[in-house]
């Protein structure tokens, strides 16, 4: 029976899942009703399972109440995440003696099987007295009442039932019923929903909504989760404003001097700056040098290669002469290659914000945002996750080398996405010919966070990295691709 404890004043309740205690701030209040509703699949059961493992891991008493599950179903199901029903009471409604072939051939029809069936889960409940409880699935009480006022009035008398105990339940719908039957949402305390995407290419996507919480606040929208040994990974919806940090005031060297230059002295923390140009003009050599150099000054970086193998990256630092293998093996630089047709924005959002938060990482590298853009279920929101991200990596003072290639690769280029806005500073790096050969220049067209050099100079990419050569003074239309050049002398690098 209840105590005297003022409900206001109990601590809440863990839900057993460490994604989603965050996007309720605290978990559960005690004592309440609430809802998970998904399709079949959507990996309702596995939660369910996290809250009662989470009770029993401090000693609380749970059931598991099932009217379409089997014990070995469910057992099946925790052994293959590794986990343990011991403290678990499960309640199989149809394999009860009772209940006979003809009998439960007529359990869906007859007004007198809903009551005995909810008189049997009370008596159960009564037994036991446990302190969390699941209910899997309310699809079959529905069945049982046969309409929506019978339906309604049984779960009220759950609610009131549930009400006189110390128990926090859980009920579990896999939404059988017309999308418009809102009659759990009204009598639960909080419904949190699970959905499961099929999208055009890669893998299925998962996400969760909070749909209500009484007196909860919560982190809304949709947040991405996946199914892995272990349980349900959710990956709260990153919110910026949520993560304001202090940090110094500090450049990030290049490690090229010329560079340097051209930016005002380097790339302040907190700042985030973006590398545009034609595929193959040497956007992520320039990066991965940035990169290499801050750890091998001792700075934590993660490297994100969407489009690019280990072994592309590694070539490509043995031909620079980067010293990647070093930077790797220090711990300083961590590589990971990203399949955007197997992760969601939110799970990658939630890699990024691990390394930050608990490795310390402060040089992010994400090459490219071509691929990122792969990532995308729906391309619509790609500006705002992305906006999140970059305000949430600025505030921690992270110094953030995005790479966006242009289609085309000489004369006028077109740009998969205009990301450019949320950029504090904008490279350009740009192929053009000149005298029968191809080079290359660099310019920095934007710097927000101070100076910075107004002209374009060449580079070239060479065995001891990334030369860049004097202003092009005496060019005009280098960015055209096509330059017409007004000097005497001779105005270019040694590419010999």
């Amino acid at each position: 029976m209840p105590t005297n404890v003022e409900e206001g004043d109990l601590p809440r309740l863990l839900t057993g899942n460490e994604g989603l205690d965050q996007i309720l701030k605290g978990g559960f209040d005690r004592n309440r009703m609430y809802l998970y509703e998904g399709r079949p699949g959507s990996g309702k059961t596995t939660l369910a399972l996290q809250f009662l493992i989470a009770g029993a891991a401090d000693k609380e008493q749970g059931l598991y109440i099932t009217l379409s599950e089997t014990v070995r179903e469910l057992a099946l199901v925790a052994k293959r995440h590794g986990w343990s029903l011991d403290g678990i009471d499960v309640f199989e409604i149809n394999s009860d003696a009772n209940y006979d072939s003809q009998e439960q051939s007529l359990l869906y029809s007859s007004d007198l099987e809903l009551g005995e069936t909810a008189k049997r889960i009370f008596n159960k409940i009564a037994d036991l007295n446990p302190s969390r409880i699941v209910i899997d699935s309310l699809s079959e009480l529905r069945l049982l009442a046969q309409n929506s006022l019978r339906y309604r009035r049984q779960v009220l008398a759950f609610k009131n039932f549930f009400a006189r105990r110390d128990c926090t339940v859980i009920l579990l719908d896999d939404l059988t019923s017309s999308e418009t039957d809102l009659q759990l949402h009204s009598i639960s305390h909080g419904v949190v929903r699970l959905e499961q995407l099929t999208i055009d290419y890669g893998s299925q996507r998962r996400r969760l909504n909070v749909v209500k919480m009484r007196g909860i606040d919560f982190v809304g929208g949709y947040h991405d989760f996946t199914i892995q040994k272990g349980g349900l990974h959710i990956y709260p919806r990153l919110a910026a404003s949520e993560h304001p940090a202090t940090f110094p005031d500090e450049h990030l060297e290049t490690g090229n001097a010329e560079l340097d230059t051209l930016l005002g002295g380097g790339l302040e923390r907190g700042t985030n700056a973006l590398f545009i140009g034609s595929a193959g003009v040497g956007k992520s050599s320039v990066v991965s040098a940035i990169a290499i150099t801050a750890a091998e000054r001792g700075q934590r970086a993660m490297y994100f290669a969407f489009d690019e193998g280990r072994g592309t990256l590694e070539a490509r630092a043995r031909a620079l002469n980067l010293p990647l293998d070093r930077a790797l093996a220090s711990g300083n630089l961590t590589l990971q290659q990203i399949d955007p047709a197997e992760m969601s924005p939110g799970q990658f959002a939630a890699i990024v914000r691990k390394g930050v938060e608990t490795q310390g990482v402060r040089v992010v590298v994400i090459d490219s945002l071509n691929g990122y853009l792969n990532a995308m279920p729906d391309g619509r929101f790609l500006i705002l996750q992305m906006h999140e991200l970059l305000t949430y990596l600025g505030q921690q003072g992270v110094v953030t080398l995005l790479v966006l290639a242009q289609h085309g690769l000489v004369g006028p280029m077109d740009t998969p996405l205009d990301i450019s806005y949320l950029s504090d500073a904008v490279l350009m790096l740009r192929y053009f010919e000149y005298a029968g050969t191809v080079r290359r220049a660099l310019s920095v067209l934007k710097k927000r966070s101070g100076g910075h050099e107004h002209t374009i100079r060449e580079f070239t990419i060479t065995s001891q990295g990334i030369a860049l050569g004097p202003p092009l003074t005496n060019f005009n239309g280098i960015f055209s691709g096509t330059p017409e050049y007004t000097g005497e002398e001779k105005p270019l690098l040694d590419q010999s």
